[in-house]
């Protein structure tokens, strides 16, 4: 996203966000039977009831966006511009999440994704506090929440071989 562009922050908060919540609804397409395929699933115990990840995904998809909000602004700062795309590369992956564990009951490439979406949000973090901390400390719930997504993602499929 080209700051001549977007000149205005405020435009610019409002670009990043949106890209941000489009990867959201990308994901929540294939999601849109989750709560019933979650409830066939056998969970750990430790396993949050459904109802908790819709208001979790939506915090951090905002700390998210004004994440990259913040590095966007400094763009011409080293490194920005490979830091927003590894930005962009994570929504991606982590949209993906969605229809490999929802749709398409592939629990197996889920968990690899999941994975892959930790070591991505962890470069994305990383590359972040060199530009703005603040950026990369919001991104800290997300990257733990991933990796608590990344051990359910594991308990779950190896507990439901026969639907994952």
């Amino acid at each position: 996203m080209p700051r001549r562009a977007l000149r205005h922050p405020a435009l610019g908060l409002a670009a990043w966000l949106a890209l941000t919540f489009v990867a959201a609804a990308a994901g929540a397409i294939a999601s849109t039977d989750a709560a019933e395929f979650y409830s066939r699933l056998s969970l750990p115990d430790w396993a949050p009831p459904a109802s908790v990840f819709g208001p979790v995904w939506s915090l951090l998809y905002l700390l998210m966006g004004i994440a990259a909000w913040l590095v966007w602004r400094e763009e011409r700062r080293p490194g920005a511009p490979v830091a927003l795309g590894l930005y962009v590369g994570q929504l991606v992956v982590n949209a993906l999440w969605s229809w490999l564990f929802f749709a398409w009951h592939r629990g197996a490439l889920a968990f690899v994704d999941v994975l892959l979406l930790l070591a991505l949000v962890a470069l994305t973090a990383v590359a972040f506090w060199r530009i703005r901390r603040l950026a990369a400390l919001l991104l800290l719930p997300y990257l733990a929440w991933v990796g608590f997504a990344a051990a359910l993602t594991w308990a779950v499929w190896q507990r439901n071989p026969a639907l994952l």
